[in-house]
């Protein structure tokens, strides 16, 4: 309010003032009084500029380089950067999509939503909707606010009669959904909430339940019930079969500089983007780069042993020939008490030859991306950053 008034009355003051450059015959001020009023109302003026991009700065994101020009260069470049989409779920599409915001705006994320458990299956069993919570994590990876909103999306409530388990981010999708009558616009409308960098889509629209089969003949139905431990997945299928991709899926697709695969839960996040009728396809006919992002650990149950080669084996099977050109993997060791930890729960770090990934036609490249915390999992910066630097280095 104080900037406001400043600011009218630095305007006045300074038309006062500048009257003092009429004739003296039409000026109604002398030189000394016009010359008060020019003085004072440039002081007041700069005063109101001051405050009002204080106030600016409050809701401008934090910028590496910091300042006003920097703030907009570096959105300039974004606007620019390369078009990228990335398929996946869970929490490694997530972690991809946090690190790519602050290089490109022009992002995709096409999501999964076979989901069946947790506050996902309960709002799909109950309610009848997609299962929010893969999306609701894009969706905050790719936000560009301030830390409150994105604690107040990803709070899980702890107690209440069905409420405990629930996160408030997909409770409001659901809530939005019901208000603007269709899912599809509930993220377009969430996006808006959010300030969401690029654009978060649902694989299909279609409620579609994941079938596995595995080696020895048995099968399984529901993405919570295909993970079994001692049993290798041999195919996966999606019921219906004939579920559709939204058109804005397809055409991000054709218009992509990058198409990016993983990290995440191979056989439940990634692989069943591919099962929709008409990703593989556009997928394999996109002139864009084309990396699978290879998983840092194994993970029990589902890639039991699986080396790199062996996911990129998965994927060409599901998703054909052409489906991936590079694959990206890490060369950083975790600390040897995170890696024995992993080895209790049945987990060793993803092998990788040069050799077997020929086979499949595709190139390796290496580069540090592990997260320096208690956790092996991804950088999101460092991932970023790899993925931009050999998109460069393909171009």
């Amino acid at each position: 309010m104080l900037v406001l008034v400043a600011l009218i009355v630095g305007i006045v003051a300074t038309g006062f003032g500048l009257a003092v450059l009429l004739p003296p015959e039409v000026s109604a001020w002398p030189t000394w009084q016009g010359g008060v009023f020019l003085f004072s109302g440039l002081v007041l003026l700069a005063g109101a500029a001051a405050g009002a991009w204080r106030g600016l700065k409050a809701y401008l994101p934090v910028q590496r380089g910091g300042g006003l020009v920097s703030f907009f260069t570096e959105e300039r470049q974004r606007r620019r950067g390369p078009r990228v989409v990335a398929l996946g779920g869970g929490t490694g599409l997530a972690t991809l999509l946090r690190g790519l915001k602050e290089y490109t705006n022009n992002i995709t994320a096409i999501v999964t939503v076979t989901d069946t458990g947790g506050s996902s299956g309960r709002l799909r069993e109950e309610l009848g909707v997609l299962p929010p919570g893969d999306i609701r994590n894009c969706l905050v990876a790719l936000a560009d606010t301030e830390p409150l909103m994105e604690r107040l999306f990803q709070h899980r409530f702890t107690a209440g009669t069905g409420l405990a388990g629930h996160s408030f981010g997909n409770l409001f999708l659901v809530t939005m959904s019901e208000v603007v009558g269709d899912f599809e616009l509930a993220i377009k409308e969430t996006s808006r909430v959010l300030a969401v960098r690029g654009q978060v889509l649902p694989s299909t629209l279609t409620s579609t339940t994941l079938e596995a089969e595995y080696a020895d003949g048995s099968r399984a139905r529901g993405e919570t019930n295909i993970v079994r431990p001692g049993q290798t997945i041999r195919r996966l299928t999606l019921d219906p079969p004939d579920s559709r991709p939204l058109p804005e899926a397809l055409e991000a697709i054709a218009q992509a500089d990058l198409i990016v695969l993983g990290p995440g839960s191979l056989y439940t996040s990634v692989i069943p983007n591919l099962l929709v009728q008409g990703i593989a396809e556009a997928i394999r006919k996109s002139r864009a780069l084309k990396v699978y992002v290879a998983n840092l650990m194994t993970q029990p149950g589902e890639t039991d042993r699986y080396t790199a080669a062996d996911h990129v084996r998965a994927l060409i099977e599901h998703g054909g020939e052409g489906i991936v050109e590079w694959v990206l993997v890490n060369n950083e060791r975790a600390a040897p008490e995170v890696l024995a930890r992993y080895r209790e729960e049945g987990a060793e770090p993803v092998k990788v030859s040069r050799r077997a990934l020929a086979r499949y036609r595709v190139r390796l490249k290496e580069a540090p991306l592990l997260s320096q915390d208690s956790v092996a999992r991804h950088d999101p910066d460092k991932l970023a950053r790899a993925l931009l630097e050999l998109l460069a280095q393909a171009r």
